[in-house]
């Protein structure tokens, strides 16, 4: 562990043994905030997110002209190209949070547990009167208020560039799908923790949770009967939610359900692991 790591844990101030589970719990969530903050991942993350935010409706809308201005095309094309709505143009926005949005809350989160395993962090904080599912739980609470913030400040963005430039957007519309995506960001940020407390390398936990989440979308487009209930189809219904509405009331509420459920479990099995782990003892 590195002297200017050392120096950082030194500062965080651990309530004595007297002290409620819930005050040690609290302290914990200010040294991961803390810990983002010295890290500039509260600036830089959502920062991405407002860049992905905008580049779609910005992108739609000029379309026209980058392909004109391309140089390539015979002399005398026309280019007619239809305007979407500005719903479709939201829906557009989560498929780009769905790949490159993905990519960077996986890459922040991969380390979250690993990396403090591997430098000896996790055990001088472990020795104090903390629990391992405080320490879990005030980990998790962090990157969730990374992944709503960064989420919620990129999808504003785009719906204000979408309503200046594309069309108008109905509120309802946008915030039923916020929610819904909202959540299926958080079940892949939960999943990277379980992987980041099970596996030891922080690339391993990263691979493993993409992994999980691409296999997981992808069997849920193919048998969307089968699996019309798995977190997997979160996505899916973001965007119904996004452009008309939900089409299926029952395979959502149970889409909902088991997620909830999912994220509990990898929560209370990252605590698990962690404490049968001998890096910890």
């Amino acid at each position: 562990m590195s002297t200017k790591e050392m120096s950082r844990l030194q500062t965080v101030t651990v309530p004595s043994a007297g002290t409620s589970s819930f005050t040690r719990y609290m302290v914990m969530v200010q040294k991961e905030l803390l810990e983002l903050m010295r890290s500039f991942k509260l600036l830089w993350v959502p920062l991405v997110f407002i860049l992905l935010g905008i580049m779609q409706p910005v992108s739609t809308y000029f379309m026209p002209v980058i392909l004109e201005k391309a140089g390539s095309l015979p002399e005398g094309t026309v280019i007619e190209i239809p305007t979407p709505l500005g719903t479709e143009v939201l829906a557009q926005t989560l498929q780009q949070f769905g790949t490159l949005g993905v990519l960077v809350l996986v890459l922040v989160c991969m380390g979250t547990v690993s990396g403090e395993r591997i430098n000896g962090s996790a055990s001088l904080i472990l020795v104090k009167p903390i629990s391992v599912l405080s320490y879990i739980c005030s980990k998790w609470t962090a990157i969730v208020l990374l992944t709503w913030g960064s989420f919620i400040a990129g999808y504003l963005a785009s719906w204000y560039y979408t309503d200046l430039l594309i069309g108008d957007a109905p509120m309802d519309k946008v915030f039923n799908s916020l929610l819904i995506y909202g959540l299926w960001l958080t079940f892949i940020a939960t999943i990277t923790l379980l992987f980041s407390s099970l596996l030891r390398s922080p690339a391993a936990a990263a691979f493993s949770a993409l992994g999980g989440a691409v296999i997981l979308s992808i069997l849920t487009g193919l048998f969307p009967k089968a699996l019309g209930w798995s977190p997997g189809a979160l996505s899916g219904f973001a965007y119904q939610a996004a452009v008309s509405g939900i089409e299926n009331n029952s395979r959502f509420g149970w889409s909902i359900i088991i997620t909830i459920l999912c994220i509990a479990a990898s929560i209370s099995l990252s605590a698990t692991v962690l404490r049968r782990s001998s890096a910890v003892e």
